[in-house]
């Protein structure tokens, strides 16, 4: 791959690839995932144009292993012992592929920017830069990924993730990792891993958003916004005054693209279809598809019932003290939305859970609530009248 694409070993070798990508099942429609500098096994062109784009553009870098055509097993050594596990080596190429597919295949691509074209070749040359030299396990993107994840399951500050990925560019000085926090958000925001912050009034009337984002005061009891302080010099002291803390933050997480996510894996697509194709039909109550609830909206929504993969979700919240102690008075409720399409060994795992709101506060925001899901409504909303067309 790494041949000059004008010799006879090169070609041979595409013409290999070629051979090997064929015999892998049955590619879709004689088409298989184009994974040429160009195309970046996004594009399904026909064998033909694959070998065109591979002689005139070459391999996309990185990709040493042919996951998306067929290698996914690691060889055995001399000895039957694995040289590895099977989910030791880095999918991000993959996972990315699953993510944008549809944007690569639509027309006019390559003709101007596009927002989400500009999203996947900035992860495309993230995910073909090795973490080291001669690294097969992980690339710059997907080692970031992890190591964003310890951060958040563990708590650490922005200012300790820091300190840690300058303690280990110090220690290894040929690793390509982001020197700071802000680098390491900067790379992984294209993947939708954020959340929006939402000002919101501690009394519970109203948000500050849409039409009412700009707005000071409370619509309802004309309350301030924010916390007030005592009046400070702004001469002495202009940071303080121009520095206004919100009095209550909502925390909303996005629920279109982790929806999507569920799609990104073929296994776990195939389960969305669990509750329809192999729930067993003996009237006996396993999973919410046996409940007659579930059979009543199948009856007044058929159009929304054919396609098995439409989800399910249902949703919980209740309130609970973080600081671990009744000395404080604070009720944090979080909002979480299941997925019932999954079976039920699966859609009450943590890792299918899906947080969708975080609403803080001194008490429990009771009938309130309805202030505070409306970012979510709207989302259901947009998910109802468009479906699949997102």
């Amino acid at each position: 791959m790494d041949l000059p694409r004008y010799s006879k070993e090169y070609i041979d070798g595409v013409q290999s690839f070629l051979e090997f990508a064929y015999s892998y099942g049955e590619p879709q429609g004689e088409e298989i995932q184009c994974p040429c500098a160009k195309c970046c096994n996004i594009r399904w062109t026909q064998r033909n144009i694959v070998y065109d784009h591979l002689i005139c553009y070459g391999f996309v870098q990185g990709y040493t292993r042919w996951i998306n055509h067929g290698e996914w097993e690691i060889p055995k050594n001399a000895d039957g012992d694995m040289s590895g596990e099977i989910n030791s080596y880095d999918e991000i190429n993959g996972l990315l592929n699953d993510q944008f597919r549809d944007v690569a295949q639509d027309e006019g691509l390559y003709e101007g920017p596009n927002e989400d074209a500009n999203k996947l070749y900035n992860l495309v040359d993230e995910a073909s830069q090795e973490l080291y030299p001669g690294c097969k396990g992980f690339s710059r993107l997907s080692f970031t990924i992890r190591l964003y994840l310890l951060k958040y399951l563990h708590g650490w500050s922005n200012a300790s993730f820091t300190s840690l990925l300058e303690l280990l560019k110090e220690a290894m000085p040929k690793l390509n990792i982001p020197l700071s926090y802000n680098n390491a958000k900067s790379m992984v925001k294209d993947l939708d891993l954020n959340y929006e912050k939402i000002d919101a009034y501690p009394n519970d009337c109203m948000q500050f958003r849409n039409e009412h984002k700009a707005d000071k005061y409370c619509r309802v009891c004309g309350a301030s916004r924010y916390i007030k302080y005592p009046e400070v010099d702004s001469e002495v002291e202009p940071s303080k005054k121009a520095h206004r803390v919100p009095a209550k933050i909502l925390r909303h997480f996005p629920l279109i693209h982790r929806l999507k996510r569920l799609f990104m894996c073929s296994k776990t697509s195939d389960t969305l279809r669990w509750h329809d194709m192999e729930l067993s039909k003996d009237e006996k109550l396993r999973h919410p598809a046996d409940d007659q609830a579930w059979k009543d909206f199948d009856g007044f929504y058929p159009d929304f019932t054919r396609n098995s993969r439409n989800l399910r979700l249902g949703l919980a919240s209740d309130g609970f003290n973080p600081f671990r102690t009744m000395s404080i008075s604070h009720s944090t409720w979080p909002v979480i939305l299941m997925v019932y399409n999954l079976p039920p060994w699966m859609c009450m795992k943590p890792e299918y859970y899906m947080l969708s709101l975080l609403i803080p506060g001194s008490w429990s925001p009771e009938n309130d609530i309805d202030i505070y899901l409306q970012p979510l409504i709207e989302e259901l909303n947009v998910l109802w009248e468009s479906g699949g067309n997102i």
